[in-house]
């Protein structure tokens, strides 16, 4: 008989709370539903609706993912955290907690997450998506450690215009005269081999403060137009200063760039930047640069003065390819010293619009677009008798995509294609130019 009533009052029991359980089980089964299907928000929204599901273990896994993903990685790592205390064997588990601690901020904590799963010897996916985390935390600690990064890249490439170059020999000039355009002013292709190499490193000297330096060195070696060869050897250094969300750089520079081994013209920059994190997905920022442009033998001419100012913004989207969108706008003023060629002073105003994807784990995919406008203070100086040229009127136009793809930690290949056009009022600096290139690049970490 009390065997009869116990087994009764189990049955009862058992029965009340179904519906409940089931209701429960529901609402977990829609949030992981919607957050395999790139919804985070809306599971979030309705892990809010359902506060007495907080603490349910297989509740809280299904929240703190979508909580993490939609923006809100401090309640997402508190569900987390209940999850793993009850059930620490579960590495997918675990790497989303580490995940939400590096949105967080706390490096540390995510360091010891990561290394948990990696120690597991999980699949190459998982550990490349693990490398690029702690390759991300390796940056951010510069901030309080010495740290230094070393590079060398070799690639191989085809180039339509290496010399910018009008599209004929035969031109009109707005004026109505007919020019001839010497070869060497005309549109010529060749292939070239790309090589470079570059270090930086940066040294804390108290909290939220830092010095930073940079110096790159790199050649472009074509087939056969050698006297086109170029090398770019470049230096920066300064100070970074961190306040709360807020970081501060001021930096100096220089970068001399060298025809066939003969040094053509050296820029020498003075920066600011400032960069504001709005939140854990977005953030602003501006900057000022004042340059000084020094040209050598008869090009000197052209020495001036140049100063842009400009702002950006960049912005971060939940979705599994992890889109990251950056927006800037600047404007400038060029001042050419000498009065004999006062015509190339010129107005400068230019935006650009890129968005870079991680469609599959160790691939990567950017794409941009870029404009410039130049104005000009006058048209070309005329010989004698030749009726004056209006001042010159420029738009420089530009798209750009890079395709990468992550063979190790330290080694990467990457294609690279820019289509560019510059249009003007003056037919000889019109011009179309496209560039493609492999390059192959290796990271001493």
């Amino acid at each position: 008989m009390v065997a009869a009533r116990i087994l009764w009052l189990t049955c009862f029991l058992w029965l009340s709370l179904a519906p409940s359980w089931a209701l429960a089980q529901a609402v977990v089964d829609e949030i992981r539903t919607l957050v395999r299907d790139g919804r985070s928000a809306e599971a979030y929204a309705l892990g809010k609706q359902n506060p007495d599901e907080l603490g349910n273990p297989q509740f809280d896994l299904a929240f703190g993912i979508a909580a993490i993903n939609s923006g809100h990685a401090a309640e997402g790592v508190l569900a987390l955290e209940r999850y793993v205390l009850q059930a620490a064997d579960d590495l997918n588990a675990r790497l989303e907690l580490a995940r939400g601690y590096f949105v967080l901020g706390d490096d540390l904590r995510a360091k010891e997450e990561f290394g948990h799963v990696l120690a597991s010897q999980p699949s190459a996916e998982v550990r490349t998506n693990i490398e690029r985390f702690l390759d991300a935390i390796r940056s951010r600690e510069s901030q309080y450690r010495p740290t230094a990064a070393l590079y060398v890249e070799a690639g191989y490439g085809y180039d339509d215009n290496i010399n910018g170059g009008v599209g004929s020999n035969n031109l009109v000039l707005p004026n109505g005269a007919a020019v001839v355009v010497g070869n060497a002013f005309v549109k010529t292709r060749d292939r070239f081999l790309h090589l470079a190499t570059g270090a930086n490193g940066t040294l804390p000297l108290a909290p939220g403060v830092a010095l930073f330096g940079a110096a790159s060195l790199s050649a472009k070696q074509h087939d056969t137009k050698s006297p086109l060869d170029q090398e770019s050897l470049g230096f920066t250094g300064g100070a970074s200063f961190l306040r709360e969300k807020d970081l501060f750089r001021v930096g100096l520079g220089l970068d001399s760039l060298s025809v066939e081994n003969s040094r053509y013209r050296d820029v020498w920059s003075l920066s600011g930047e400032w960069h504001r994190q709005l939140d854990e997905l977005q953030g602003v920022s501006g900057f000022v640069q004042l340059s000084d442009i020094q040209y050598t033998a008869a090009n000197q001419v052209r020495d001036a003065s140049f100063n842009t100012l400009g702002a950006g913004y960049r912005r971060a989207f939940i979705h599994p390819w992890r889109p990251l969108l950056s927006a800037s706008a600047y404007g400038g003023r060029e001042d050419v010293r000498s009065a004999a060629r006062g015509d190339l002073s010129r107005d400068v105003l230019g935006t650009r619009l890129a968005v870079s994807f991680t469609p599959v784990p160790r691939w990567s995919l950017g794409v941009g677009l870029s404009y410039q406008e130049s104005r000009y203070a006058g048209g070309d100086p005329l010989p004698v008798g030749f009726t004056p040229l209006p001042p010159r009127r420029d738009s420089y136009e530009a798209a750009d995509a890079v395709l990468g793809y992550a063979i190790s930690r330290e080694l990467s290949i990457r294609g690279e294609i820019v289509t560019s056009r510059n249009r003007s009022n003056n037919a000889l600096y019109q011009y179309d130019r496209n560039v493609a290139a492999i390059k192959l690049r290796y990271d001493f970490k």
